[in-house]
């Protein structure tokens, strides 16, 4: 029988390789890259079930040592790094693999394609196993650059001036947010002369025998938490750290942007709620109370900001590229509540299944609504929320999608938005923060708002009314929206239909092809199916929260 163990290894190495093959295959055939990267996300797919049936089953907690090296620490500063699968890691592997499969079954017929897009893909899903599933903070680092430098390949796919540009923004201020992560890296290696997450935590504790106790409020720990937080603070969008996040999702490639918003950003707030929990601990913020509330506060104002700003938005794909930074804000706050030193066990443990619940949810959700605003561009020319005016009869099965998916968003009972946000302030009121309780209920009235907004243009306010055509099939310049010529057949990406990896035709740039509408119509469904999975949530990360918190 095969060691489970090698699952991690498996789930990183695989699309690497992949991507390799990718490129080699495209020498001979420019067809090549959509059926090598499905067969590998169906075999990731597979490795993740295989994890997570492990983890969650008789294995529990899962560690592969690459090469053999031996497990590095402060008392033998070996080369070995860890990957860990435990509880909260096996649930974001098996989230990364049905996305990442589901994303790409949207690029098929409506692009982009090309031998160079999906070797990116595939470098983008490894770096995010990768991730997940590392245990040094080190290792971290490089698996976020994977992630960084395909996305910005991912952004400007399409060749487009302005894809260049939000690209180009994106790779500026990324790279800043990883040099200031891994100042704070350099920081914690100085302190504590580890990487490795489960030995930095020991360090930070004062246990090993040549620590004079506990080092939480060392001045150098106190300035890594802040680089490294301010890293993840950026690569996860929170306000105002937020400016690369619009434009990358706006500009990006309709196919692209269905992956970027689900995942990119979701694993930098993965990142930080395992540095916060693994790394540092809640003792450290128990011993520094100033860094939660600090923590706190910054995560409120990205809540209310972002959403504030989705609603001034009139693009579609910007209203929830804001949306994002208030949602990601609203994971950080979840954060800060179950590690402030005011919060009791429940109460802290009630935050954090809020937070994982809703950083699963927020990625179905917010992949659907990109699929879902694709697929209405492809079908009605749609990329202003006024252009949305009658599309509820026009095209009823993406609207629907869209309208049960913003009412996710907002926390309408039973979608798994309202689940989320139920366990997050649940968490805030029994621990006495009452200000988080109502920062959520203006972010979800503001949410609300721009929501609202979309579904009134959908079923309520005709084209007329809007002033808008009926179908308008061109996109305006720079939108990175869907266009035909009728000389070259281009679709959105730039790239010729006929010859560029993909079974397409010119036809299909002025409908929406079904992988686009069978993902929108499946993410509504799985978001409401969700949001009867709480017990289920709890019960399934109870031995990771009796490792954080203890009983």
């Amino acid at each position: 029988m095969i060691d489970p163990t090698v699952a991690p290894a498996l789930l990183v190495a695989v699309p690497i390789v992949a991507a390799a093959l990718v490129l080699a295959a495209g020498l001979w055939s420019s067809r090549a890259g959509w059926p090598i990267a499905a067969l590998t996300l169906a075999v990731e797919a597979g490795l993740a079930a295989w994890l997570a049936d492990s983890v969650f089953g008789t294995d529990g907690r899962l560690v592969h040592v690459l090469g053999g090296y031996g497990r590095p620490g402060p008392e033998n500063f070996a080369v070995g790094i860890e990957l860990v699968a435990d509880e909260l890691s096996a649930t974001f592997v098996a989230l990364i693999a049905v996305v990442g499969l589901a994303a790409l079954a949207t690029t098929r017929r409506a692009g982009p394609r090309g031998t160079p897009f999906y070797a990116a893909y595939l470098l983008l899903i490894a770096g995010l196993m990768g991730a997940v599933l590392t245990g040094d903070v080190f290792n971290l680092f490089v698996f976020l650059e994977i992630t960084g430098i395909s996305t910005y390949t991912l952004v400007a796919a399409d060749q487009r001036a302005s894809a260049a540009v939000a690209s180009l923004k994106y790779l500026i201020v990324g790279t800043t947010g990883a040099s200031l992560y891994l100042l704070g890296v350099g920081y914690l290696l100085i302190a504590t002369g580890t990487l490795n997450m489960v030995d930095l935590a020991r360090t930070l504790a004062g246990e090993p025998s040549f620590v004079d106790g506990p080092m939480y409020t060392d001045p150098l720990v106190l300035a890594s938490f802040a680089f490294i937080a301010t890293g993840l603070f950026v690569k996860s969008a929170l306000f105002p750290l937020h400016t690369w996040q619009p434009d990358a999702y706006a500009e990006a490639p309709d196919g692209a942007t269905v992956l970027i918003s689900s995942l990119v950003s979701t694993v930098g707030a993965y990142a930080f709620l395992r540095i916060a929990l693994t790394v540092y601990t809640p003792a450290f913020f128990e011993a520094t109370p100033i860094v939660a509330t600090l923590v706190v506060t910054m995560a409120s104002v990205s809540v209310v900001a972002g959403s504030a700003l989705a609603v001034m938005q009139t693009r579609i794909k910007r209203v929830f590229a804001y949306s994002s930074v208030s949602q990601f804000g609203l994971i950080v706050l979840a954060a800060g509540v179950a590690v402030h030193p005011s919060t009791g066990t429940g109460a802290a443990e009630a935050a954090l299944v809020g937070a994982v619940i809703h950083l699963v949810g927020h990625a179905v959700v917010k992949g659907g609504l990109f699929a879902s605003a694709m697929g209405l561009s492809l079908d009605a020319g749609a990329r202003e929320v006024r252009d949305l005016a009658g599309l509820g009869k026009e095209s009823p099965v993406l609207a629907a999608a869209m309208a049960v998916l913003g009412l996710t968003l907002v926390g309408v009972p039973p979608a798994v938005g309202f689940l989320g946000k139920w366990y997050i302030a649940t968490g805030a009121i029994e621990a006495g923060l009452w200000p988080v309780a109502a920062v959520i209920l203006a972010s979800t009235l503001l949410t609300l708002a721009y929501v609202a907004r979309v579904i009134e243009r959908l079923y309520v306010t005709s084209p007329r009314d809007s002033g808008t055509p009926d179908l308008e099939i061109d996109a305006p310049p720079g939108d990175g929206g869907p266009t035909q010529s009728s000389e070259t057949d281009v679709v959105s990406d730039g790239t010729d239909v006929a010859t560029d990896g993909g079974d397409a035709t010119a036809d299909d740039a002025s409908g929406a092809p079904l992988g686009v509408i069978a993902v929108a119509v499946g993410a509504a469904v799985l978001a409401i199916l969700l949001g009867f999975a709480g017990a289920a949530f709890a019960d399934a990360l109870d031995p990771f929260l009796t490792g954080v918190f203890g009983q």
